[in-house]
């Protein structure tokens, strides 16, 4: 029997590989939940237990032809888990190259399937996934978020794998040493650039209002436009009917873990015609606490507006963007009719 799957196996491994890693994509999706609960992280660290361990045995013992496999498989299901909170954690215009890296790690898992043989390769691939987890890990662990929290994480990453590498009793440092560092001071590259999203900070929620008020529940009402049938995907309505004299609410819900409690920022930025670009016109904070699902709640208000395209985005105090709202002022003579909703 075991021949006969095995045979099996190996006749349909090319179709199998790809349709396992597209369901794997689609659980993680539908089952990872929050960042900082402890199911989440366990499933990361066994992936990392697994990872080490095969590598220990590939390296030091009689080589398994089945092993590289489940590799492979650990490899996909981290960058996918990976690609899926950091994607959550970031506007797509901001962090695009750190999410376009993530995808491909993601998709070139069953391109870099023969290369897992070779033990620098392994080493470098798992130092992604150690550091890439060990910069969401660490902030939940020890409340706090910012450039300090980073650098510890990195350091912590590099201690992880220079002792991994002495278990092993590595000899070829200087090669092992050139591709860990290279990889170490691109991530830092992407961090102080602001390309790396801000996780584990996420927006659960962002719109422009008419006006937002905070009820003695602790819920919020906001006055939004309807929303046409075909954006019946977003939460309020891109174009923005505006009276001379009113103002203009941005809001937002921001999950951060259960210990963090730091600022956000709402950056209110409109589209000069002129020089092509985007001016920023304000920059208004607030302090979030960490723990509840959907979101710490809060928002801004803008009295000075003129028609044209703005956005706001959802900054950190180091600039880092977690989410963007984009939207257009159309000056109006009559005000808008507006629905009541309970946020």
């Amino acid at each position: 029997m075991l021949k006969k799957i095995e045979k099996i196996y190996l006749k349909y491994e090319r179709r199998l590989l790809p349709l396992a890693f597209f369901l794997g994509f689609v659980w993680d999706s539908l089952t990872l939940r929050r960042i900082d609960l402890w199911f989440e992280n366990l499933v990361f660290l066994v992936h990392l237990l697994i990872l080490g361990t095969v590598i220990f045995i590939l390296n030091t013992r009689r080589p398994n032809k089945y092993l590289p496999l489940v590799m492979q498989f650990s490899f996909g299901a981290l960058f996918s888990a990976f690609f899926i909170f950091y994607s959550r954690s970031s506007s797509l215009m901001a962090s695009w190259p750190f999410l376009v890296l993530l995808f491909g790690l993601l998709v070139g898992n069953e391109v870099f399937r023969k290369r897992y043989s070779k033990f620098i390769f392994q080493l470098s691939i798992y130092f992604i996934v150690v550091f890439s987890y060990f910069i969401f890990a660490i902030p939940i662990l020890v409340g706090k978020m910012g450039a300090g929290v980073f650098l510890v994480s990195g350091f912590a990453s590099l201690v992880f794998i220079a002792l991994f590498a002495c278990i092993l009793s590595f000899k070829n440092w200087r090669s092992l040493s050139f591709s860990i560092l290279a990889i170490y001071l691109f991530f830092n590259v992407l961090y102080f650039t602001n390309i790396i999203p801000p996780i584990p900070l996420s927006v659960k929620e962002s719109g422009i209002y008419h006006s937002v008020s905070r009820l003695d529940s602790g819920e919020y009402v906001v006055g939004s436009e309807s929303i046409p049938w075909h954006l019946f995907y977003k939460d309020f309505n891109p174009k923005f009917h505006w009276q001379e004299g009113t103002s203009v609410y941005s809001y937002s819900a921001v999950f951060a873990p259960t210990k963090i409690d730091t600022k956000i920022f709402h950056r209110w930025s409109y589209f000069d015609k002129e020089k092509n670009d985007w001016v920023e016109t304000n920059r208004i904070g607030f302090a979030i606490s960490g723990g509840r699902g959907g979101g710490f709640r809060g928002y801004t208000l803008k009295n000075s507006v003129t028609p044209g395209k703005w956005r706001v985005d959802v900054i950190t105090e180091r600039g880092q963007i977690a989410g963007r709202t984009n939207f257009e002022i159309i000056k109006v003579e009559v005000a808008p009719k507006l629905e009541t909703k309970i946020k």
